[in-house]
């Protein structure tokens, strides 16, 4: 007799191969136990939603998958968007690409990421990968753990996330060519840009030797537009009549490309049962460029109305800075690994592997200015003026007086319009000039600022291997027992450089070349109307600017150049068990690891020293050896894990899980580097000469500095889930989990004496003449308005805060998860081909200071809506997250945190698969309609008071695929 199931839990490796590995959808059949069962291969998101909630449903772990089915038919890319979307996981945009990854409220930085169970290294400043990076294409799925077991080398205390690649002999051979094209709504501001895009892609897997040799090869091929208009404030102030106005502006129209060419084969050798051996390779070129074109300048208002943050009025004195900034990023992965397994007999089986994976990548950002004069060449009356009305939103133009030239070519002036000069200090004679301002005074090295190039470049390598034996055993309740070690040496730099731009033409200016001109970029919707679009790169290439090494000006820049390494040995042991428990199916394993880290780092103290230069008292433009430094540390961890699944009713599982996890604290963090910085405002520097004053009014000093001996943030974790299957397909879940952060990584602050500072072997910072200030306009200044004479000496306070990172923060992160897939048809068969897959994330997270976890919103929410049948296919797929706090590139190439405004995105889907139709050669087609950010959702930061201090617009993107397979 023949019995037809969909999907029955006794045929789920079936369901799965077949599933997998069928080339079309008849029904296929298979003999279980004598008797015949028909197993139908359900295709489309319906069949990838089975190959998931199998390996959900087969694994001892909390895990959560995605398959080949998914990525690729939902509107994605690259692999990020797809894991954005699963239960417990929430997506991060980058540029108004899916880039970064949080499981259960922790950043890519504290969750473990691996590809084909080996470590992945990224391009990135940090440890956490850009997942956007990886092409969907190259991916056959993804498999997220939840909860850890001892035979999991790289983990993270928010989850492990495994990309996979195909196994070619266990794959089915497959020739296939994709191609897309992409369109984004929103056109480009700036006239050298377009919204447009496309996609390649080919790949391969065939089998030889009687199926001994396989081998699976995928290439692909991206250009992706991405346009967006940047709105942003330098913070806001309220003043004395309660109104709140911005301090500065930051607004731009920003394009880049995206153009990424990725390969990755897979060699696999099987001569016969005994011996297995895998190697696959990756290689991935990345470039990301563009411009960012815009005004960025202080602010200054008259005539103000309104009150709170719905005042209106006039900014004056308006001297803006045209900001042209050429932006190139430029990266490249390599990654090799060979894996081999030989069965020693029946029950023992032995595992090497190793791994080699190398990275670097160069994120130069160049700065051109221009504007209605050089810095100091205009009196206050020939300065322009704008209307504004601020809102919750920020600030809105509504008229601007005075600023013509900025769409005028032949007025506008190719020089820096600011005073921003005073890191030349050092230089000063290389600008000294009788030329005089239109104050009467001459021109200095404090006008002399046109640009700045600015670039950093990193580099990483990770070299790892592990050797594993595997056998079963009976041993009461134990059934499989797994021993193992494995090293890791892991080494990534950092090396932060910058160079300040001078114009030939220096005191005087010039207008914009003719040879520049590239016509006229909008600024309209924020007000600013039309500016000149010229080539910020060619007064470089030209050589219309001359450029001095801000590495030797500016202390933050030596003082973020570094390098750090990580050696890891790791001793494994896992045991599984198989039994009963009141007459229910109990299986799980247990384990432990045992993990001794050696970290070092190495880098550079920058200090302004008595030449004005920065480390290079002999004026030899080279790094004094007084202020290098390097320190390290050694240390060990014990990691216990525990994973039982309890089968309590046919198809219902109890899941519980208890384990100890690290994280490696973030690289930036673990840098010996620092720097000693003095900020030249005048009401700092004239401070009282007290430490009650420094800590009530602040400080012109400040010292920052790594922290090389960080431990890894420290987790235990407890987990407890229930999982209920339909009988045919669909379930439900609810997950607990509870996380007790026994060590996170914390800010420091320390009031430290600057002429004398003990950390440093009692350095003294202070430079006469540089650090104190000669008055030269008479006036009250400082916090206690004490007055001074033209004359008079300002002479700072010796005192200020020194940050730095240390371990010892605690804190406790408790969550909810709810999943559903459902399929409508077990609501009424009139429903068939309806379906819903759904998930709910709720989280209580607090640190033991107040501060928030990066990547934590309290609350996520993921909805997939689907019908698929006959081929053709539509589905929907929305997310919503709150709030959440996260890095960002910050001034000088360095990290600082911002506070994101929850996003909600829809994406869509429209297709249809032509292997239902009646034209043979049809039939390896599928073509799609593809959406993303349908709702048009900005990605926004808000200040404490929920005003916008930073707005990116990016607008939809649709993408039209073509997916044909030859066989």
């Amino acid at each position: 007799m023949m019995n037809t199931q969909l999907f029955k839990p006794a045929l789920l490796s079936i369901a799965i191969s077949s599933a997998i590995f069928s080339g079309h959808s008849m029904a296929q059949q298979a003999v279980i136990d004598g008797e015949e069962v028909e197993v139908i291969a359900v295709k489309g998101i319906r069949g990838s939603l089975i190959r998931s909630q199998a390996e959900k449903m087969d694994s001892s772990s909390i895990t959560e998958s995605i398959s080949a089915e998914d990525i690729g038919k939902l509107p994605d890319s690259s692999i990020a968007e797809s894991l954005s979307r699963l239960p417990g996981l929430a997506g991060e945009r980058v540029g108004g690409r899916t880039s970064g990854i949080s499981v259960r409220g922790f950043k890519e930085d504290f969750t473990g990421t691996s590809l084909n169970g080996r470590e992945l290294i990224g391009i990135g400043d940090n440890r956490g990968v850009e997942y956007d990076l990886y092409p969907s294409e190259i991916m056959t799925g993804a498999t997220i753990y939840k909860t850890s077991d001892a035979t999991l080398m790289v983990q993270g205390i928010g989850g492990t996330v495994d990309l996979k690649t195909a196994r070619p002999l266990q794959a089915k051979e497959t020739l296939t060519l994709n191609g897309s094209y992409e369109s984004g709504s929103q056109g480009s501001d700036n006239p050298e840009f377009d919204a447009k895009g496309k996609r390649f892609a080919l790949s391969f897997v065939e089998k030889f030797a009687d199926d001994t040799i396989g081998l699976a090869v995928a290439a692909a091929t991206t250009e992706s537009p991405n346009n967006q208009r940047k709105y942003g404030v330098w913070g806001y102030s309220t003043n004395d009549a309660g109104q709140v106005l911005p301090s500065g502006l930051d607004i731009q129209s920003i394009s880049t490309k995206l153009e990424r060419d990725t390969i990755s084969a897979v060699l696999q050798y099987q001569p016969n049962d005994k011996v297995n051996f895998v190697f696959d390779a990756l290689k991935i070129d990345y470039a990301d460029s563009g411009v960012l074109r815009g005004f960025i300048e202080p602010f200054s208002s008259a005539n103000v109305t309104g009150s709170g943050n719905t005042a209106k009025g006039t900014q004056i004195n308006a001297n803006p800075v045209l900001r042209t900034d050429p932006l190139q990023k430029d990266g490249d992965l390599e990654a090799f690994g060979l894996n081999i397994e030989y069965q020693l007999n029946d029950d023992w089986q032995v595992m090497l592997d190793v791994a080699n994976s190398q990275s670097s990548k160069r994120d130069l950002r160049g700065e051109s200015y221009a504007g209605l004069a050089r810095s100091g060449a205009l009196t206050n009356a020939q300065l322009g003026s704008r209307q504004f009305q601020m809102s919750q939103n920020g600030i809105f133009f509504t008229g601007l007086t005075g600023l013509g030239a900025f769409a005028d070519p032949n007025a506008l002036q190719l020089t820096g319009p600011q005073v921003w000069g005073g890191s030349l200090a050092s230089l000063a004679s290389q600008f000294q000039t009788n030329v005089l301002q239109a104050s009467g005074t001459p021109y200095s090295f404090l006008n002399a600022q046109d640009g700045f190039m600015n670039y950093a470049d990193f580099s990483e390598e990770l070299t790892t291997a592990r050797l594993e034996f595997q056998g079963n055993i009976e041993l009461g309740v134990f059934t499989k027992f797994t021993a193992g070690v494995n090293y890791s040496d892991r080494f990534k730099d950092k090396i932060n450089k910058g160079f300040f731009a001078t114009s030939t033409a220096y005191p005087f200016s010039t207008a914009i070349p003719e040879k520049y001109r590239l016509g006229l970029a909008d600024l309209s919707w924020a007000g600013l109307g039309q500016v000149v679009a010229y080539d910020g790169f060619a007064p470089y290439f030209d050589g219309t600017y001359k450029l001095n090494d801000a590495g030797l000006l500016e202390p933050d820049r030596l003082g973020d150049t570094y390098d750090v390494n990580e050696e890891v040995m790791t001793l494994y042991v896992k045991t599984d068990f198989d039994t009963e428990l009141s007459g229910l199916p109990v299986l799980g394993n247990i384990g432990l690891q045992y993990v001794d880290t050696d970290q070092t780092s190495s880098g550079f103290i920058g200090v302004v020293g008595p030449n004005f230069k920065v480390c290079d008292d002999d004026n030899n433009n080279q790094t004094d050896s007084r202020c290098l430094v390097e320190s390290g540390a050694s240390y060990s961890h014990v990691l216990p894990s525990l994973n039982v699944s309890i089968e309590v009713l046919d198809n219902t599982f109890v899941r519980a899980a208890a384990n100890k996890t690290i994280s490696r604290a973030r690289i930036d963090q673990m840098k010996a580097s620092g720097f000693v910085k003095f900020d030249q405002n005048i009401d700092l520097i004239t401070i009282p000469n007290s430490q009650a004053a420094v800590q009530t009014y602040g400080s012109p000093w400040s010292k920052f500095a790594g922290n090389p001996e960080l431990r890894p943030l420290e987790s235990n974790n407890f987990d407890l889930s229930f999982e209920k299957y339909f009988e045919t397909e669909g379930y439900i879940s609810l997950a607990v989990f509870y996380k007790d952060l026994v060590n996170w990584t914390r800010d420091g602050n320390a009031l430290i004496d600057f002429t004398n500072d003990p950390g440093n072997g009692g350095a003294n910072y202070y430079i006469p003449n540089f650090h104190n200030r000669v008055i030269d306009t008479a006036g009250n200044y400082g916090p206690l308005d004490r007055p001074y004479n033209v004359g008079d000496v300002a002479t700072p306070p010796n005192y200020g805060f020194s940050s730095f990172f240390e371990d010892g923060l605690t804190g406790k992160v408790k969550g909810t998860e709810l999943t559903t897939n459902l399929p409508l048809s077990v609501v009424h068969d009139m429903l068939e081909g309806f379906g819903v897959a759904a998930s709910a994330t709720l989280i209580d997270a607090k640190l033991q200071d107040g501060a928030g976890i990066p990547g934590q919103s309290d609350k996520v929410f993921a909805l997939t809506a689907y019908y698929e049948r006959n081929g053709f296919e539509v589905r929907l797929a929305g997310t919503d997250r709150s709030d959440f706090l996260t890095y960002q590139r910050g001034g000088s190439n360095k990290i600082e945190t911002a506070n994101r405004k929850g996003v909600r995105l829809l994406d869509a889907q429209i297709s249809y698969d032509f292997a239902e139709s009646d034209i043979d050669y049809l039939k390896g087609l599928r073509v799609s309609l593809q959406g993303s950010n349908l709702t048009d959702v900005d990605e926004e930061t808000v200040d404490a008071n929920g005003i916008v201090t930073l707005r990116r617009q990016f607008g939809p993107t649709y993408m039209l695929n073509f997916n044909y397979s030859f066989y």
